[in-house]
């Protein structure tokens, strides 16, 4: 008997040209089936495990996208006025931590050497101009300060993995050590450490990616950033290494998926438009926002530890807002920080129009994060416009600051297929090690592929244990929490 595995990877998605959608055949057993795999979501996790699954000699997959190209959250958008226009990331931008001499490489940045993706080394603690509601403020002190703590934060969730306690949210983190913000400029500095971090929820999950990304004496790549300035879009690196290896019938664009039907015997999958596709084997790359919005029906139901953990899960919304200027008038460094007395507002800012970036181009833009980003998707662009130049002419009070001559920014949590910017648990969400990174999604589609592939060369594999609940590792020392 053949059990169906349900993989559901939280990835980011690739690849450009639409293809067919739908073709039917014959599987091993002589059953009508659509494919071997079916891969829901061309992000890198799902490409990757596609491409993995090639390696091994197995092209009797599908992928699923729902937009009309590959390359899920690796967005860009042409912004400008004529003869002035530049493209520029909605979504991941950076290659976070690249290599170290001849150590290990950044896979992301492998696959944008492969495939001449122009990157850039984007120095993001050191090239720093700090502001506040009443202009310009040297508070980088503050800054150096909270980057100890964040470290410092580590090490205790270090000694925490060691005896075995509970964790904790990040920004917890900061209160276990002493570290709360006692002004609005502490405030805007942890701001950037930590709600700018892709790992909030988890205390040790913080430490560990951190560690193995950055940290080349814990098998880190290095303590660097590349920001993409490829004109082509930072979704390039994933686009051309799927053309490397898909054929037309192995794709399926404009494909939005209603819901799963899994079992003993394989998997129905119900696209919006009523088309189904069946399979033994599922990957899915969903959002943690789109299974938490209960966007795709699962029959039956997911067992309520799977829905725990999808609920427990935080997923971070980053909206970043561009503006065009005609002329540059603001901080010559790469990035700025603003501290406003309500904490997240308009906070995080970068030079676009940087030597090292696109001289001359007019170009800033400015992060929200969280609750802040979900509170201006609620807003007309106009009003979202009108906030930023007032903060923008706060942090310049003896400059004329003009209106911008474009602008843009991207409501993501309000977009079905990502509300916020795994049946086998896998993808950047879940990886201990790359926890929030597009590199998490790069490793956790590629272990995917790898399971898959062993399962079809063994006729089969027994699963996963499943359990009823998630349990306490210890017993609670009160059973009765009521009088």
């Amino acid at each position: 008997m053949r059990h169906v595995h349900l993989a559901v990877l939280l990835g980011f998605a690739a690849f450009t040209t639409a293809l067919p959608s739908h073709f039917t055949r014959r599987n091993d057993d002589g059953s009508p089936k659509d494919t071997k795999v079916l891969i829901l979501g061309g992000g890198v996790a799902g490409v990757i495990a596609a491409r993995t699954l090639h390696e091994k000699g197995i092209d009797n997959f599908l992928i699923v996208e729902a937009r009309d190209q590959l390359g899920g959250r690796m967005q860009n958008y042409t912004i400008g006025v004529p003869g002035k226009q530049y493209t520029v990331e909605l979504g991941p931008n950076w290659i976070q931590g690249t290599q170290t001499g001849n150590g290990p490489a950044n896979p992301i940045l492998t696959l944008a050497r492969k495939h001449d993706v122009k990157n850039q080394y984007n120095d993001l603690d050191g090239s720093i101009t700090t502001y506040d509601y009443n202009g310009f403020k040297d508070y980088r002190g503050l800054l150096d300060k909270s980057i100890d703590q964040f470290t410092q934060t580590g090490v205790v969730a270090g000694e925490r993995v060691k005896t075995q306690q509970v964790d904790l949210s990040l920004q917890s983190a900061y209160g276990m050590i002493g570290a709360t913000p006692k002004n609005l400029y502490e405030s805007a500095c942890q701001y950037y450490e930590v709600d700018w971090s892709p790992v909030q929820t988890s205390w040790i999950a913080s430490a560990w990616n951190n560690n193995f990304t950055f940290d080349t004496d814990m098998g880190g790549f290095s303590d660097e950033n590349n920001l993409c300035i490829d004109q082509r879009g930072f979704k390039t690196i994933i686009q051309a290494e799927a053309v490397e290896f898909l054929q037309p019938h192995q794709v399926s664009l404009n494909s939005v998926v209603s819901s799963i039907e899994y079992g003993e015997d394989g998997a129905t999958v119900t696209l919006a438009n009523g088309t189904t596709l069946i399979s033994d084997y599922v990957l899915c790359t969903f959002s943690v926002g789109v299974l938490q919005y209960g966007d795709v029906a699962f029959k039956p139901d997911l067992p309520e530890w799977k829905v725990e953990a999808i609920q427990s899960m935080v997923m971070a919304t980053y909206t970043k807002i561009f503006l065009q200027f005609e002329d540059k008038f603001w901080f010559d460094t790469e990035m700025a920080i603003y501290a406003d007395k309500e904490r997240g507002r308009y906070p995080i800012w970068q030079n676009l129009d940087h030597v090292n970036f696109f001289p001359g181009s007019g170009l800033v833009f400015v992060t929200v994060t969280g609750d802040f980003s979900l509170r201006i998707e609620g807003m007309e662009d106009s009003d979202v416009q009108a906030e930023v130049m007032e903060v923008l002419r706060a942090m310049y009070p003896n400059t004329t600051v003009p209106d911008p001559v474009a602008f843009h920014f991207k409501r993501w949590h309000a977009d079905p297929l990502f509300r916020g910017s795994k049946l086998w648990f896998a993808g950047e969400a879940t990886s201990l090690k790359y926890f929030g990174f597009l590199h998490g999604a790069y490793y956790e589609g590629l272990h995917a592929g790898e399971e898959i592939a062993k399962c079809i060369a063994d006729g089969g594999c027994a699963g996963m244990q499943h359990e009823d609940r998630v349990v306490d590792a210890e017993s609670y020392p009160f059973v009765s929490i009521t009088p």
